[in-house]
């Protein structure tokens, strides 16, 4: 097994290194085919392998397998077959495997793509990486809650699911519930408020990814108090993302902002050239995508996100598998010019009040203003509505950028525009329009 293994190695490692770090390992297939042995030279060499190359590890020796295993790590001392007894008469007993690591599930349930080592980052983004190493192989909860702030494409969604993924490496995936602020706005809105409680309450690990989605929703924010102070209390972890900074957040409960900031928050920056430009080579290398070093350039400058990225590299492996082979320099400059910024235009509110209004062919300051005809107020309710579900602006956010109307005002707008897209496939059908036509460039 260890010769096929370094052979898959050699695509992504260079000789060197598989000398320096794989070599001196001995590799083990379990008989039942269930489970991989490591062994390790030393507890000195075991120790910088699982700070160093033990995530880079266990994601190529999933990709090789191809499927789901167990895998054990053990130290020399585990090797030793027999020590001197107690009394001293020279017999033997069997050494205790006081060095023997348990067993781990060697499975990315939650996307094989989410991990520490594939999350690529300089020493702008070292603290927030290595805090959320910690926090997946804590079993104590020392940092509760976790928490991630950062802009859009940052890369929170991304060490979110890598903590997950690492906590089920020793931990069943259904003890670990990892949703969206929008989801746990569908789990606790649906049927019985106690048997959704209890339903989250019953998980071992709460992850909920862009959790700002429950700005303004007081009712909500009760219940994510009860359920969060409810994993505090039985010292189960709690891993929270957000777009800008909790104290950002006008609309929060006061107990609730506390709660949050009382744990460990963090802040990811933006990725910058060197971050971007090691994304595209890592991405360019694994689906061997031939691009220049001034393509490579080219894309980074281009494209200021993860994102941003991840979608011109799908449509240039698309192009390669579908159209052509090889991608010339014009089919690359085609390509980036059908797609680079004006397919990612800043969309404000009032891009998306102008869009809405021209829709309905009304005047935007009658939107802004107080006119209550039936076509105006629908519109203002629908420009609401898509505010609060493509910016995700709090509801007094909302207020204020629609002439300084009460919160309340914006919450039963957007209410009721969710209750007729669904109830109808019309109401429905315009909401997907007006998105796309928002996004597009002027």
């Amino acid at each position: 097994m260890k010769k096929a293994l370094r052979e898959h190695l050699s695509a992504s490692c260079t000789e060197q290194e598989l000398k320096r770090w794989f070599d001196p390992l001995e590799v083990e297939l379990s008989e039942n085919g269930q489970e991989v042995r490591v062994t390790f030279p030393h507890s000195y060499f075991a120790q910088w392998f699982a700070g160093r190359m033990q995530d880079r590890f266990e994601a190529e020796l999933f990709r090789f397998q191809g499927r789901p295993c167990d895998i054990r790590y053990i130290t020399p001392a585990t090797r030793r077959g027999v020590r001197k007894s107690a009394g001293g008469n020279g017999e033997s007993s069997p050494q205790a495997p006081e060095n023997d690591r348990r067993s781990r599930k060697l499975a990315f349930p939650f996307g094989q793509q989410y991990t520490f080592e594939s999350f690529l980052t300089n020493s702008k983004n070292y603290f927030p990486l290595e805090t959320a190493r910690q926090v997946a192989r804590s079993d104590g909860a020392q940092f509760n809650p976790f928490v991630i702030c950062g802009k859009s494409g940052s890369g929170k969604s991304h060490l979110l699911k890598a903590i997950a993924n690492e906590v089920a490496k020793n931990h069943p995936a259904e003890d670990i519930l990892v949703t969206t602020g929008e989801g746990l706005r569908t789990i606790l809105s649906a049927g019985d408020i106690l048997t959704a409680r209890e339903d989250i309450c019953r998980h071992s690990f709460l992850m909920v990814d862009d959790i700002h989605w429950l700005a303004g929703d007081e009712r909500l924010q009760q219940e994510l108090l009860v359920i969060f102070n409810q994993f505090l209390d039985a010292r189960r972890q709690m891993v929270f993302t957000c777009q800008d900074r909790i104290g950002a957040w006008d609309d929060m409960l006061p107990t609730l902002r506390s709660r949050l900031e009382g744990g460990l928050v963090v802040g990811l920056k933006q990725p910058d050239m060197e971050v971007r430009v090691a994304l595209i080579q890592e991405r360019v290398r694994a689906k061997k995508l031939p691009l220049s070093k001034e393509q490579v350039l080219t894309l980074a400058q281009r494209f200021q996100n993860f994102r941003a990225l991840g979608g011109i590299l799908i449509k240039l492996l698309a192009f390669r598998e579908l159209v052509r082979r090889d991608i010339s320099a014009r089919d690359f400059e085609q390509i980036l010019s059908n797609t680079e910024e004006r397919d990612q235009p800043q969309i404000t509110v009032d891009v998306v009040i102008d869009t809405v209004c021209q829709h309905y062919q009304v005047n935007k300051k009658d939107v802004l203003g107080e006119d209550r005809r039936q076509n105006i107020a629908l519109a203002r309710q629908v420009a609401m509505y898509l505010c609060r579900n493509m910016l995700g602006l709090s509801y007094p956010a909302l207020g204020r950028s629609f002439g300084g109307k009460d919160h309340s005002t914006v919450i039963y707008s957007v209410k009721k525009i969710k209750e007729l897209q669904e109830d109808g496939k019309d109401m429905k059908q315009l909401l997907k329009d007006l998105k796309l036509r928002c996004r597009q460039p002027s």
